[in-house]
């Protein structure tokens, strides 16, 4: 993570009007026999979700208090005076995680703790609520269902055979897990992550998903990012967070 800067998936963009209705639940009765034939939940899935029960969540960003903000216009100043030297310097940083002090950052040790102690500060800010709910479609085949904003990974197919998820740009195929320190944009979480990327002639197309839960049990995490570029021209930008609450054992 760059210093100055929270990551762009933790400032969701909405539409201006909210036109997604919260789709309509609709409970049917499984004979015992379909029942027992069903298949089980994969471990990765299990672990955040229920089958077939819905859950509330709430997307939001990660917003740290309004009074960081003039260490952050120093450090990007200091950056822009020193390009070459902060490039190489935060190549070296931890994702998510904030800086080192440094002289070259623009602050003194007085402002970068100050900077510290606000950062500590951050909390998530709920914006929108959706419902989630994990079905199977067909046999082998997995969707976590989100309404509202979070339609889009409703497209996502997740199947146990390769452990990847599927959407309509291709294959999202695991990736490093993640696990993360208290200190870093989120919080101290763990968590599955899954990638597409794919560079064609005229378009760059990314799209990333990961499932997880906050170290301390109570919430688990939903973020999903779509982005599409063209000669360097950015196409598009989704982002979404989303928080819920973890299944009882």
């Amino acid at each position: 993570m760059r210093f100055p800067k929270v990551p762009a998936f933790c400032y969701p963009r909405f539409p201006a009007t909210f036109l997604g209705a919260v789709w309509t639940v609709v409970l049917i009765t499984l004979s015992l026999s379909a029942a027992t034939s069903s298949a089980e939940i994969p471990d990765v899935l299990a672990a955040h979700f229920a089958k077939d029960k819905t859950v509330s969540g709430e997307v939001g960003a990660i917003m740290p208090p309004e009074e960081i903000n003039k260490y952050i216009a120093k450090v990007q100043a200091a950056s822009k005076a020193n390009p070459e030297w902060y490039a190489e310097y935060a190549k070296e940083a931890k994702p998510g995680i904030p800086l080192p002090w440094h002289e070259n950052l623009g602050l003194s040790k007085e402002d970068y703790e100050d900077y510290i102690k606000l950062w500590d500060q951050r909390q998530f800010k709920a914006m929108q609520q959706v419902v989630i709910r994990l079905e199977e479609p067909k046999p082998g085949e997995w969707m976590i269902r989100v309404s509202g904003v979070g339609m889009t990974i409703s497209l996502l197919r997740y199947n146990p055979e390769t452990g990847n998820f599927k959407s309509p740009n291709g294959e999202l195929k695991r990736i490093e897990d993640i696990d993360a320190e208290e200190r870093s944009i989120l919080g101290a979480w763990t968590g599955k992550e899954w990638r597409y990327e794919n560079n064609s002639e005229f378009i760059s197309t990314k799209e990333n998903l990961a499932i997880g839960s906050y170290k301390d049990g109570k919430h688990c995490l939903l973020i999903y990012r779509l982005q599409e570029s063209t000669s360097g021209r950015r196409l598009a930008d989704k982002s979404l967070l989303i928080r819920f609450g973890a299944p009882k054992k």
